[in-house]
């Protein structure tokens, strides 16, 4: 296995299995990659907090065990995003291939999207507690724009990143504000930016 490099970036925080936790987990993301560099409306930023948003919903939808969290993890190493999201619900496995959602459905289209995104993205069962872990790859070169895909690919078996976290956070659903000068009662607040 080759010998994987200490990421240059990286932001790591638990959230609640909640829709506000999700909302809280893109909303994090994207402010922290616009400290790093991607600006909000770049391709990076967009693609990343899209990525985000779904695999953050699955965990909340499919992953979702009463009382649990769960786990963000995004990194940045020599121009390539990472992004994982960790839940403790084993027994749901994203299939390899997403299934062709019902065109008249409004939901089923996540892994569609990140399979769409993404450079690479797969499925890895959690080393030491029950769960899985949901990883996205992003190479963005030098000019940070994303490379396009002319079709989705296939996930890729991997194991997930193993490192200390650099910054590291825990989330509740408390009324608290988020630390980003927002409160709950804001519009703005998990909100979409406008």
């Amino acid at each position: 296995m080759p010998e994987r490099l200490a990421p240059e970036r990286e932001f790591t925080m638990r959230f609640s299995s909640t829709p506000r936790g999700a909302r809280l987990a893109r909303r994090l993301v994207s402010h922290r990659l616009n400290d790093w560099g991607h600006p909000y409306t770049t391709p990076a930023n967009e693609m990343l907090t899209l990525i985000t948003a779904e695999l953050s919903a699955n965990a909340v939808r499919h992953g979702h065990v009463p009382g649990r969290d769960f786990h963000l993890q995004l990194t940045l190493t020599e121009g390539t995003f990472r992004i994982e999201v960790t839940d403790t619900r084993a027994e749901k496995q994203p299939p390899s291939t997403p299934p062709t959602p019902d065109s008249l459905s409004e939901s089923g289209r996540g892994l569609h999207l990140v399979a769409a995104l993404a450079d690479d993205w797969g499925v890895t069962p959690r080393p030491t507690a029950p769960g899985k872990t949901i990883w996205a790859v992003l190479r963005v070169p030098t000019g940070g724009h994303p490379h396009t895909h002319p079709e989705a690919p296939r996930p890729a078996d991997s194991a997930s990143a193993c490192g200390h976290n650099a910054e590291s956070f825990t989330t509740t659903s408390s009324g608290q504000g988020d630390g980003l000068g927002l409160q709950p009662g804001d519009a703005s607040y998990g909100g979409r930016r406008r």
